[in-house]
């Protein structure tokens, strides 16, 4: 028995939920989000909280179930309050900026590296070394919040790279700590 998917949907103030057949519509002051999701899910509303349901009890039913409530559960935090992933940078030199739409960054290679904003994402810049990535679509701010970790990713030995906020990063000893024979 899925106990995520049984667990009621409630749908605050100001959001909107559409259902046509498997395809789910929420609109909010954040922006719109559609998804189609599989047509053994079913969706019953009654005022302002909504039902995931399933057609059978088959293995493969039974994890779509949870999947689909926690999907739309997101979709509809999203477009109310939205998510954010906070990124640091830690290294001599290394600093980010934010120019126009881009998200421009010097990582101690010979260039620097240029990340534009995609489709609804906002970036922000509060400092040289720290990134905020907001955005109503989970998926999409989890996704470009890891392209950018991705450029420069923390080193276990000084720990210089680009790493989230709550992150905590195995240091290693170097060669000095190596034991004498």
């Amino acid at each position: 028995m899925s106990r995520i998917g049984n667990k009621l949907i409630e749908i605050p103030a100001g959001v909107e939920v559409k259902f046509d057949g498997n395809t789910a519509t929420v609109k909010g002051k954040n922006g719109t989000l559609v998804k189609t999701f599989a047509n053994v899910i079913s969706f019953e509303t009654e005022g302002n909280t909504i039902k995931v349901v399933r057609a059978n009890e088959e293995k493969e039913t039974k994890s779509l179930h949870g999947l689909t409530r926690t999907l739309l559960a997101n979709m509809i935090h999203g477009v109310n309050e939205g998510f954010s992933k906070e990124l640091e940078v830690n290294g001599v030199g290394y600093r980010v900026a934010k120019q126009g739409k881009d998200l421009v960054m010097n990582l101690g290679y010979s260039h620097q590296v240029i990340m534009p904003e995609i489709d609804g994402i906002t970036v922000e810049v509060p400092s040289a070394n720290k990134i905020i990535i907001k955005g109503a679509d989970k998926e999409k701010v989890g996704q470009f919040a890891a392209e950018v970790r991705e450029k420069r990713p923390p080193e276990p030995y000084k720990g210089k790279g680009i790493k989230y906020v709550d992150e905590v990063i195995i240091r290693k000893e170097g060669k000095a700590g190596k034991g004498k024979k």
